[in-house]
């Protein structure tokens, strides 16, 4: 059955649209654990990424937020073809951007953005590719960006009316269009969007995804910010291989990696006598070894002004199916830590047993895990200490030790830790082991007014990038 038989007309259309919102209210569908939902997406494998929007008329990667939205004019859409395109590459599932950086979107959103229905040509593009990808028997992924240009979603201009405004978007993107897979996040607590998890808080929209589609991955461009063993505010963690950001080998957090077929996100000019990135190449050097790291290969492929992939593209994809043969399940994957809440610990006052230059106690618990502190000089070991302030009920740590920053290196400076808390007076030993490799651990629930970490070294002094305390933000292993 195609696209247009199952439609039927916009009566049938409005008929299936409301059965799909019904049957995507909360309490409707019964959750899978985390675990098997991330397995799940890791047997997917392969995906189409599809960047399609204003910046497809302008030859820019981000959009002109005052540009006008009758530029946007797919005349000749054609989502069968991306499907059928999708399905000839071995892909099992699509990803489409139905809102980028500047703010339009690709749905009839009734928030009062710009959006499809005041562009030229005025069809729900989400519908479209939706219906067209389950048609083949793909999953469908959605993205959708926080950074809004046109809304004036950016750093220091969040309202709360703003917030709401996000989540009435998301509320029509995961009820109007059935099962959603994952939703991929953009433009949120990155060095370069400014818009950090407090801001736009990040609690908040996670609870508010799961509440509307449980078994929805949310997956958040973060791997910039947050080391790679743990799983930072995020279902699923999200490389971008375009911006060089790389799978450490041994990775054992469900990931996916994201780049380009052709030499950028959005069509251009030249794209169509373009040499596109080698069938070898996708399959050999990154689809095969990124699946042996739990990670997914997602290739973007940019179709033109028109709504159509160019010749070149498709040729290029079903070259890439006959030389991709392997279709077996992907690795199986163990169960992962994950930290969906706020630190308790951060800018709290915090104070060690000795500071080398330049290198505070501060930088320990200032939820950036791109700086650090240590030990002084010669110094192999030490503790930090942090003040709470108050009572604080918490339930989990993380000890990150920044191996992972090259100018600490690779090779970790730590014998044994310890992790003690002070309640009234009295302290009390919590958490105990050897080189933090893990990062995140769960404790037996504890109210402290001061929590310590006492560290051992060898060799050069050692260094913590993040000792942070939460409430509730690891998942026990394998539940949800």
């Amino acid at each position: 059955m195609n696209r247009r038989e199952f439609t039927g007309g916009l009566a049938a259309a409005a008929l299936y649209a409301s059965r799909a919102k019904a049957a995507w209210l909360p309490g409707n569908v019964a959750p899978f654990s985390m675990t098997e939902l991330q397995q799940q997406f890791l047997n997917l494998r392969f995906g189409m990424y599809i960047h399609l929007n204003m910046a497809t008329y302008e030859q820019r990667e981000w959009g002109d937020p005052k540009a006008s939205p009758a530029l946007f004019n797919p005349k000749s859409l054609d989502t069968d073809q991306w499907a059928q395109a999708a399905r000839s590459a071995g892909m099992a599932y699509g990803c489409l951007t139905t809102k980028h950086h500047d703010g339009f979107c690709l749905w009839p959103t009734a928030t009062g953005s710009a959006n499809v229905h005041d562009a030229t040509d005025k069809r729900d593009i989400v519908r479209a590719y939706v219906d067209s990808f389950r048609a083949q028997g793909l999953k469908t992924c959605l993205y959708f960006s926080i950074l809004d240009l046109r809304a004036d979603i950016r750093p220091y201009c969040v309202t709360r009316q703003k917030i709401d405004k996000v989540k009435r978007q998301l509320t029509e993107l995961l009820t109007n269009y059935g099962e959603i897979t994952a939703l991929v996040i953009d433009g949120w607590n990155a060095a370069w969007s400014r818009i950090n998890y407090a801001e736009m808080p990040f609690p908040e929209i996670y609870k508010h995804v799961k509440q509307l589609q449980p078994n929805c991955l949310l997956s958040d461009y973060n791997h910039g910010r947050y080391p790679a063993p743990a799983l930072y505010y995020t279902d699923v963690k999200q490389y971008e291989q375009h911006a060089g950001q790389t799978i450490p080998a041994g990775s054992e957090v469900p990931s996916q990696s994201a780049t380009t077929l052709q030499s950028d996100w959005f069509w251009k000019l030249d794209y169509p006598a373009q040499e596109l990135r080698s069938a070898t190449q996708i399959v050999e050097e990154w689809l095969i070894p990124f699946n042996a790291r739990h990670c997914n290969l997602i290739l973007n492929v940019a179709p033109n002004r028109d709504g159509r992939f160019d010749q070149n593209a498709i040729d290029r994809l079903a070259e890439i199916g006959r030389l991709w043969r392997d279709r077996a399940p992907a690795p199986r994957l163990a169960p992962a830590w994950q930290v969906t809440t706020p630190n308790l610990a951060s800018a709290r006052p915090s104070y060690a047993s000795t500071i080398a230059d330049t290198s505070g106690p501060d930088l320990a618990n200032d939820d950036e895990p791109g700086t650090y502190w240590q030990c002084d000089t010669e110094q192999t070991s030490g503790w930090v200490e942090i003040d709470l302030q108050k009572s604080t009920l918490f339930d989990t740590v993380t000890v990150v030790e920044p191996t992972y920053l090259s100018d600490y290196g690779t090779d970790s400076r730590i014998v044994s830790y310890r992790v003690e808390a002070s309640s009234r007076g009295q302290w009390r030993e919590l958490l105990a082991g050897d080189s933090p490799r893990e990062m995140v651990y769960r404790v037996k629930p504890a109210s402290a007014e001061r929590v310590r970490l006492t560290l051992r070294g060898r060799g050069k002094p050692p260094g913590i990038a993040e000792f942070g305390l939460y409430a509730g933000a690891a998942l026990p292993r394998g539940q949800h």
